[in-house]
């Protein structure tokens, strides 16, 4: 028998193999349940290709185990390599991010909705009617030079922080 004042992860350690399938349950089951508490954030653009891409890859870093995140667009496009360019420039590695399309997801599945370009008057009503719902109306920096993509990255950057503040 095992005093009560051993913790699960010291069982863990001893080697007591029921006590460590318990340790294991019983962490899998808190993070099963701190996702689920986490507000859930979804940021949406016209293509998915670049503010909302950048958007993501803040939230994802800057909002690690305090919101999750995803991030799609009223079409699905290609990732713009020169948002990856300047999200890497800061240490953010957005290249296994892919644009995917608003009707892959559900509404009623985030707490929270993004819109980064002024799109949200064609969002359909069940993703602008939220817990929350943000239109940011940044600029796009499609086409332009790599100096509007740095200003919007920045921009972007500022607004992701205040909404993971507000958020918890």
């Amino acid at each position: 028998m095992v005093s009560e004042s051993v913790s699960m992860t010291d069982l863990f350690l001893l080697g007591d193999s029921d006590a460590s399938i318990s340790a294991v349950l019983y962490i899998s089951n808190f993070l099963e349940i701190e996702e689920t508490l986490m507000k859930r954030v979804m940021f949406v653009c016209k293509k998915n290709s670049r503010r909302s891409q950048m958007a993501e890859g803040f939230a994802r870093t800057l909002g690690e185990g305090k919101i999750a995140v995803t991030s799609s667009g009223l079409a699905a496009s290609e990732v713009d390599p020169i948002t990856t360019q300047v999200m890497s420039e800061i240490g953010i590695d957005i290249s296994n991010q892919t644009s995917k399309p608003l009707s892959d997801f559900k509404s009623e599945d985030y707490n929270a909705v993004i819109s980064l370009c002024g799109c949200g008057v064609n969002l359909p009503e069940e993703w602008v009617i939220r817990d929350v719902f943000e239109d940011w109306q940044l600029d796009d920096p499609e086409g332009q030079g790599i100096e509007t993509f740095r200003r919007v990255r920045d921009e972007v950057k500022e607004r992701v922080v205040k909404l993971i503040e507000s958020l918890n």
